[in-house]
């Protein structure tokens, strides 16, 4: 492919391509984390393009560049319309364009949901298998039944495949009970209990997930009596109150990150004062510069904004893999040609 070129994937291609690579994809996480925890990265703030008339709705710009190997710069563009679900359309949809870091020039158009679904999901699934390593996870609860979740759920089942029960909730039943057709079609057979409440999920699983479209809290306390050690990956950010945040074991992908547009965390810092309560980053237990828990008896929540490095270095690990198998739709001449160069007169119209 020459440097005028670039490499068109589309939705289901990028599907294929990852189906059944949750380590490897855990893998081009874990570096991408690593390399961002000792600086070798470039994460500007996410832009947000909101609109005046839909105070849900939004699309986000993540630039980055990821070293440690890698290499690789470019930008995700990923809408958000809740309102969509009403209309039986996704959520999410996005793009990512791959730069060469060495050019600047375009090598690729990735469909991006997909990525940025599993990148997620990858980030969840490996601070799990670090904070709640060794701990009760044969009970998983899962709060909003969405794409996300299932993700979540599917990285989730590779790192503790003794996994065997969910316990599901959604505001909307019916959406619970699609997920688990999803998930008994596409991940494996689960005892499935649909939980009334949020409250009833926490109060019984060790290990939950939050993928939710909230925009504010609305679990205002934790239940008591619930299992500790419990371990909370605080994917959607903005489901827990602050207090709940404030007397938990805190670790983020980037505190910079989360710690704005009214996540939880944000509302943490502005009733504190101050970021004390955050305990570490992942990189840094991933490296071995903190331990993966607090104490073996409290709550650790696990609250990552979702960092664009994630997002490139499983582009790059699509990219590879398409180039590999001879996949995707090569856009020959992409770019013009030098503006000296010599081209055929065009006879003036």
């Amino acid at each position: 492919m020459d440097l005028n070129s670039i490499l068109l994937l589309r939705g289901n291609e990028v599907r294929d391509l990852l189906h059944g690579r949750e380590g490897q994809v855990m893998d081009a996480v874990a570096g991408a984390y690593r390399a961002h925890g000792v600086g070798d990265s470039a994460l500007p703030h996410s832009t947000f393009l909101r609109f005046p008339h839909d105070e849900r709705s939004r699309i986000i710009a993540l630039p980055a560049f990821v070293g440690g190997g890698l290499h690789v710069a470019g930008m995700k563009w990923i809408a958000s319309f809740p309102g969509n679900l009403d209309a039986g359309v996704e959520r999410a949809s996005a793009t990512i364009i791959l730069n060469s870091a060495d050019t600047g020039r375009p090598r690729a158009l990735l469909e991006a949901s997909l990525i940025s679904a599993r990148r997620t999901a990858a980030s969840a699934a490996l601070a799990a298998a670090h904070m709640h390593a060794g701990l009760d996870a044969t009970r998983v609860g899962i709060v909003g039944c969405g794409p996300i979740s299932l993700e979540m759920t599917r990285f989730l089942h590779a790192v503790f495949p003794q996994m065997r029960e969910l316990v599901l909730h959604d505001l909307s039943t019916a959406r619970a009970e699609h997920f688990a057709d999803v998930l008994r079609r596409e991940v494996g057979e689960f005892d499935v209990t649909y939980a009334a409440s949020t409250d009833e999920v926490l109060a019984t699983a060790p290990l939950v997930a939050f993928g939710t479209t909230a925009g504010k809290p609305h679990v205002l306390a934790l239940p008591e009596g619930g299992p500790r050690p419990q371990t909370i990956l605080n994917i959607s950010l903005r489901d827990l109150a602050p207090e709940i945040v404030l007397g938990a074991d805190n670790v983020v992908d980037d505190a910079d990150h989360v710690c704005r547009a009214a996540t939880s965390l944000h509302l943490a810092e502005e009733m504190s004062g101050g970021r004390g309560f955050i305990r570490c980053t992942l990189a840094d237990i991933l490296d071995g510069r903190a331990p993966a828990r607090r104490s073996d008896d409290g709550v650790a929540i696990f609250s990552p904004f979702g960092l664009g490095v994630l997002d490139m270095a499983v582009a790059q690990l699509v990219y590879d893999l398409a180039v590999d198998a001879g996949e995707g739709t090569v856009l020959e001449g992409f770019l013009p040609d030098p503006w000296d160069a010599e081209r055929p007169a065009v006879a003036a119209v």
